[in-house]
């Protein structure tokens, strides 16, 4: 039998006794000892009426046992489907009702509120392994024979965060998340003498399939923290030699006095990626550490599609090139956009998911015929193919007929002394169609709004300029680090 993901990332660590995780309470599991809890789980899975093709909703606490359901899942041939632990009774109620899954696994203390909305069964995961879930497997063979699935069957079934409309499920197989796994290894160098931070969420395709799968391709060992937190980071990063986060980890990292070159000799590549790293980040981080960040692209769709270089320049504001088996074009309508040229970014390889799930009218629409996937991401790309992303089609702001880039603005106003970060986005305007406004974090409160926009003015096209400055404490963000631009026009839309 053949089971493509589990064949390459669980099934050669069978007889494995290097470690694999260490978790914060200080334990740790071996490879072997992930192989045979996977093993177990898959057990109950089965017991619980979970056959190839079914949906297994997980929304849980970020545990070792967690990793291992994601394991037993790839065994018994279920679709794995990771919800975020913040959503609501009410947007869990919609992912239910759409995915149809055979078993639902939640924290015990979500019971209640789950079987108010599911009508499949529920098992229960617990932060100290005492759900029922794992009560159930402490009993069951520590082996299991992996169903047989090919390349094209779904492992996974992400949902977008719905930020224009409801959420999408897109369909992820087999070949999709090995494929990338394997581009990833071997371009970053991934290998079973790293050690991995890892303190990203594991309902996302970053830290379980971009961190995870790769480690787990590599048998490199993983630091699996429950969450970011600041010092265990610092304590860590003597030991390893791999860290993969978003860029407010790094921003974080710059404002702790520990951070320092001698702190972070043994490390060989910190990696960010789901949401835009600012240049002044790059280069504090790199003053600090000695270590230039590597930034890299992707999306739930598609997992990674470009990455800067592991051996070559890394240049802030640009997210690199395409993977080595992934074609990327900027078009314009349609058709080849030229170098420097802002156009859609369009996405074509064996890491692009398989479509919507219960979507076919959304799924015609945005995967071509000829295979590649329209991002719904604006972009550039020089001559030699590096790729800059210019922000997303929907932030585009047409006034007065001009086309406005919001990363352009976004550019210039980061670059004041003074100014910590701003979202730019558009909002309706009788006469206009819609106007520029830009929402500001300071580090100099005394900085004004008038002296900010003098700054900008000879730097921009008077069109460009916004008529409008917020203030605020902090810009708002979903989990993963990315701003939440529709919460913005809502909250100043009247």
């Amino acid at each position: 039998m053949t089971n493509t993901l589990y064949d390459a990332l669980i099934a050669p660590h069978a007889e494995n006794d290097q470690i694999f995780l260490a978790l914060d309470n200080g334990t740790c599991w071996t490879y072997r000892q992930f192989v045979q809890r996977a093993a177990q789980l898959a057990h109950v899975l089965r017991k619980a009426g979970v056959n190839a093709g079914d949906r297994l909703v997980v929304q849980g606490p970020k545990t070792a046992e967690a990793i291992a359901l994601y394991g037993a899942a790839l065994q018994t041939g279920a679709i794995y489907l990771p919800l975020n632990t913040a959503y609501t009774q009410s947007e869990v109620r919609y992912f239910v009702d759409d995915a149809t899954p055979t078993l639902v696994v939640c924290d015990p203390g979500h019971l209640d509120a789950m079987t108010d909305i599911c009508p499949c069964q529920i098992l229960t995961l617990a932060d100290d392994d005492t759900g029922s879930l794992s009560i159930a497997a402490n009993d069951q063979p520590a082996t299991f024979d992996a169903v047989d699935r090919g390349p094209d069957d779904l492992a996974a079934l992400l949902y977008t965060s719905g930020t224009t409309g409801r959420s999408k499920g897109a369909m992820m197989s087999h070949r999709n998340l090995l494929s990338n796994a394997v581009s990833l290894t071997d371009l970053w160098q991934i290998t079973d003498q790293d050690r991995l931070i890892h303190a990203l969420p594991i309902f996302h395709t970053h830290g379980l399939f971009v961190a995870l799968n790769t480690s787990l391709l590599a048998g490199a060992k993983v630091r699996f923290m429950a969450g970011f937190d600041t010092d265990k980071i610092v304590d860590e990063l003597p030991q390893s030699t791999l860290m993969m986060g978003v860029p407010t980890f790094y921003t974080r990292l710059l404002g702790y006095p520990r951070l320092t070159h001698a702190l972070a000799a043994k490390m060989r590549l910190f990696i960010s990626g789901s949401a835009p790293l600012l240049a002044e980040t790059h280069t504090a981080f790199e003053q600090r550490t000695g270590h230039r960040i590597l930034e890299r692209y992707g999306m739930t769709e598609t997992n990674m599609i470009t990455s800067n270089p592991f051996d070559g320049e890394r240049i802030a504001g640009t997210v690199g090139f395409a993977l080595p088996d992934v074609e990327v074009a900027i078009t314009v309508d349609g058709e080849p956009a030229g170098p420097g040229q802002v156009g859609m970014i369009e996405v074509r390889g064996d890491n692009v998911f398989q479509g919507y799930w219960n979507m076919p009218e959304k799924t015609a629409k945005e995967l071509r015929d000829t295979g590649f996937f329209i991002t719904g991401d604006l972009g550039v790309q020089t001559e030699d193919g590096r790729i800059s992303i210019v922000g997303r089609q929907k932030d585009l702001i047409i006034s007065g007929g001009y086309n406005i880039y919001p990363k352009e603005i976004e550019d210039v106003i980061n670059d004041i002394a003074g100014v910590l970060e701003s979202a730019v986005f558009g909002l309706p305007d009788p006469d206009f169609g819609e106007t520029v406004v830009a929402a500001i974090v300071l580090t100099d409160q005394s900085l004004s709004n008038d002296a900010i926009a003098n700054m900008v003015e000879p730097q921009l096209a008077r069109f460009k300029h916004p008529r409008r400055y917020i203030v605020m404490d902090a810009l708002p963000r979903n989990t993963m680090g990315k701003v939440q631009k529709n919460i913005l026009r809502t909250e100043y839309g009247t």
